[in-house]
This record gives C-alpha cells, sequence and structure tokens, in this order.
C-alpha cells in the first residue's frame, strides 16, 4: 500500500514569509520519510471550515506551488488533488503539467475534476458553467490530454464539445512514460467513474462519503470498466482522507484505516495533514506507518 501526503494549509506559524521555509521542511521531511506521493489542493480561497479556517486564511496556487516541490524533491510523485478544470484553458493547463513533469523528471500525476467550489469561482470573477456543461468540458480535457500525450507528432489538432485548439505544441514531451498518470477525482456513478474507466490511469475517492459508498463507487468503476472492455484491475485506487496525529488520530487507528482500504481494494492512501508543519507526525508516518502500510 503506497502512503501520499496532502499539504492542504499553508497558515503556518510566522506568516507568509514563513510558507517559503516551511514548505520546503515539510516536503524535504515527507521525502525523506518514504511518502510515496506528494499533492496540493486546486484552490484559490481555503475550503471554508476545513480544520476550522476560514476562506481567506492563506491558500497558494496548485502549479507554481508544484513546481516549487518538483524542485526540492526527487523521488516522490507529485500531483493536484484534484485540478479544478474551468480555473484555466485546458490547452494551457496541459501545457503548466507537461511543465511541471519535465522539472520533476517524470513522476507526476494529472489529477483532474469537474470543480465543485462555486463561491470561489464567482469571487474571482471565473464562470462557473451548469454541471452538465462542467462535465463535457471535463471529458474534453480528458480527451485532449490522451491525444496530446499520446501522439508522437510535435503539434496537435484537437475539437471537442466545449473546447478546441487548433495548433496546441507537444515539445517538450513528458517525461513520465508513456505520460503523466490521468486520475479523475469523484464518486459521480454515471459520468465521472465512466470517465475514470474511459480515459484515465487512476481514480481518487475521498472517504467523507463514508465506507459504504466508497465501496459502491469502486462497484460502479468495475462496472464501466466491463461495459468499456477495461481491465478494472489497471485503474490505480487512490483515497484521501484526514488525519491529525497531533489531534486526536492515533498511529494504530490509521492503520486500522489502512488496511480497511486495502481490503477495499485501495493500493494508494493519500492523507490530508493540516498539522505536517508540526513535522513530527511526518516524522511518526515514517517511522511507524509507512513502513507498516508497504507490507500490506
Amino acid at each position: 500500500m503506497y502512503v501520499g501526503l496532502q499539504i492542504p494549509s499553508f497558515k503556518y506559524p510566522g506568516g507568509a514569509a514563513a510558507i517559503r521555509p516551511k514548505l520546503k521542511e515539510i516536503v524535504t521531511t515527507a521525502e525523506e520519510a518514504g511518502f510515496y506521493s506528494l499533492w496540493v489542493m486546486d484552490h484559490f480561497y481555503q475550503i471554508k471550515g476545513l480544520f476550522g479556517e476560514a476562506y481567506t486564511d492563506p491558500m497558494l496556487e496548485a502549479y507554481a506551488t508544484l513546481g516549487y516541490i518538483a524542485g526540492l524533491t526527487e523521488k516522490a510523485h507529485l500531483g493536484v488533488l484534484v485540478t479544478g478544470v474551468i480555473y484555466r484553458h485546458p490547452s494551457v493547463l496541459l501545457k503548466m503539467m507537461t511543465t511541471v513533469d519535465v522539472l520533476a523528471g517524470g513522476r507526476t500525476y494529472f489529477g483532474v475534476g469537474a470543480a465543485w467550489y462555486e463561491q470561489e469561482a464567482k469571487g474571482y470573477g471565473i464562470p462557473y458553467p451548469s454541471t452538465a456543461e462542467r462535465f463535457e468540458l471535463l471529458e474534453d480535457t480528458l480527451k485532449l490530454a490522451k491525444a496530446l500525450w499520446c501522439s508522437e507528432a510535435t503539434e496537435v489538432s484537437f475539437a471537442g464539445r466545449r473546447l478546441s485548439a487548433p495548433a496546441i505544441t507537444n515539445n517538450p514531451r513528458p517525461l513520465s512514460t508513456p505520460h503523466p498518470r490521468i486520475m479523475v477525482g469523484g464518486t459521480g456513478p454515471n459520468k465521472t467513474l465512466r470517465m475514470v474507466a474511459q480515459y484515465a490511469d487512476a481514480c481518487n475517492i475521498g472517504d467523507w462519503v463514508g465506507v459504504e459508498n466508497m465501496q459502491k463507487a469502486l462497484d460502479d468503476l468495475k462496472r464501466h470498466c466491463e461495459a468499456l472492455g477495461r481491465d478494472y484491475d489497471t485503474v490505480e485506487k487512490t483515497s484521501l482522507c484526514t488525519v491529525h496525529l497531533s489531534g486526536g488520530d492515533t498511529v494504530e487507528g490509521i492503520l486500522r484505516r489502512i488496511r480497511e482500504l486495502r481490503a477495499m481494494g485501495f493500493t494508494h492512501a493519500i492523507f490530508n495533514m493540516p498539522d505536517a508543519y508540526k513535522i513530527t507526525p511526518l516524522e511518526i508516518f515514517g517511522k511507524e506507518i509507512i513502513p507498516a502500510a508497504a507490507e500490506l
């Protein structure tokens, strides 16, 4: 079982000037501790009420942050969990993703979803289309990613339902083989999980939906794989949950959760750790949790 770390908060003691050195300490400690992957959220507002924070609390732009993390690390896989497809033009987004992959030496995931934080989008003046339109844009983006990254051509032309790219360049190519791992986040039984089966290398399912719904999402994914002739086992199953080792969570409790996830079929457990800035929780993961999870 792989173990990943998502860094969801930048509200560190010392204010804005402390973010850069503290983030460096977090990611270098996490890589040394053996975390398989490192992730950031794609938000401009902090999520209201998350970890007791306000929407005006510090939040960094995801891809600039991921580029910084790429320069600090050598082994951990990197990704955005997950990119809101409405926030950047998809062809520019894929250029950004390719850039990070090249600078990371080919160890990235392209995490993407239909976006959900309407207040954030409207606050920034970003159009927030209907659910149907957002999912059409998501599918176009997935098709464009496959057309771009699976082609040997230096230039690709694409036309979809919601976007077109008449002459998108493909130079440099990603270093990940065969391309950055495409991850779709969400549990929608008809659209989201069908897109996972059709286009993606990985899914991400949050534990806030409950164990029964997590299992149902995997069952729905299997159904779509069977309908499309896709081998269900070729889809990487990742989960996301939040832990506070400096709060009420314990090593045994986290290991029990990992074992439950493994029993359902997940192979990559990603943890939100809002107390990662204290560093000790990362070190405990490295000594007591990651080695045990690797044996599952």
